[in-house]
């Protein structure tokens, strides 16, 4: 069975419940370490995936996640961050989380089991062509994972799959398959440990890598953030003033031409005559900040 591994037993499980509070730490974090290691054999299709969703955004489409229970949650996480990160449009961002609402209050089980549901979640959401799908889940053969993918592969849509067992049915619905092939759970089957992790560091590492293949990075700054609030107005301040070489209190008023934007007031900095002559720039750039710098060096 493809969920053989999730529900393995965990080989220093036995006596768990006997060990000092210590012992147990020991075994939870080495097992916790032992799972973050599982992503490396994943990083090629990571990159692959990447790509596919970087270039769906680009062309217009919209980059949906699809998950339910933890791993449902770990997909959401990763959403909700990317507008706030790399500046993507809110409405091209969609999550599909088994349950919905609800989950957030009480994540019960029989959510995930719900195709009815999964169908009425995907038709609602209109997936089609030009959309990037990801489903995730832990043992690969969750019921509504795999029938969005199902229904978002019959509507011409782009499908990747993650999932920590290997063969997992999900894989047979995907355009690139994710395997974090993660060791048994120290409590069998809690996926929200081991398996959760591993999820959670290929997803920051997928939408890290997209936010840079989109042109929203720039030397380890997050060129595309959106600053609204206290915290994230000074940190823009302060990429621009580490970018464009000035102070900044120059870089907040470069920022006030901007509009916010960290790309543009960077590009003004550098010569660029008005927020107008910045933004073309960048469109002839592809919203790469180092290729649009060139223009006016």
């Amino acid at each position: 069975m493809a969920s053989a591994r999730t529900e393995a037993r965990h080989e220093q499980a036995e006596g768990l419940d006997e060990r000092s509070p210590v012992e147990v730490l020991k075994v939870l974090s080495s097992a916790q370490r032992q799972a973050a290691g599982a992503v490396d054999a994943a990083i090629e299709d990571i990159a692959e995936a990447a790509k596919l969703a970087a270039d769906a955004l680009r062309s217009g489409g919209r980059l949906v996640y699809v998950g339910a229970g933890s791993s449902g949650l770990m997909a959401m996480a990763d959403a909700l961050e990317l507008p706030g990160t790399y500046g993507i449009a809110r409405d091209r961002i969609v999550i599909l989380l088994a349950g919905g609402a609800a989950s957030l209050e009480d994540l019960a089980g029989g959510y995930e089991d719900d195709e009815a549901l999964a169908l009425a979640d995907a038709e609602k959401a209109g997936l089609g062509k030009g959309d990037c799908v990801i489903c995730v889940t832990a043992s690969g053969t969750t019921p509504y994972a795999i029938a969005i993918a199902d229904h978002a592969r019959e509507h011409d849509a782009k499908v990747i799959a993650l999932a920590n067992n290997p063969g997992a049915p999900l894989f047979a619905y995907a355009d690139i398959s994710i395997l974090l092939q993660t060791p048994p759970e120290v409590i069998s089957g809690s996926t929200r440990m081991g398996a959760g992790t591993a999820q959670k560091i290929a997803f920051n590492m997928f939408s890290t890598l997209v936010g840079i293949q989109l042109g929203h990075v720039h030397d380890g700054y997050m060129v595309n953030l959106k600053a609204d609030n206290i915290k994230l107005k000074d940190r823009a301040a302060r990429i621009v003033a580490g970018i464009a070489g000035v102070d900044v209190e120059t870089a907040g008023l470069l920022l006030e031409q901007s509009e916010g934007s960290v790309k543009v007031a960077v590009l003004i900095a550098a010569g660029a005559k008005d927020k107008a002559a910045a933004d073309a720039a960048l469109n002839h750039s592809g919203q790469s900040l180092r290729r649009a710098l060139k223009t006016f060096q």
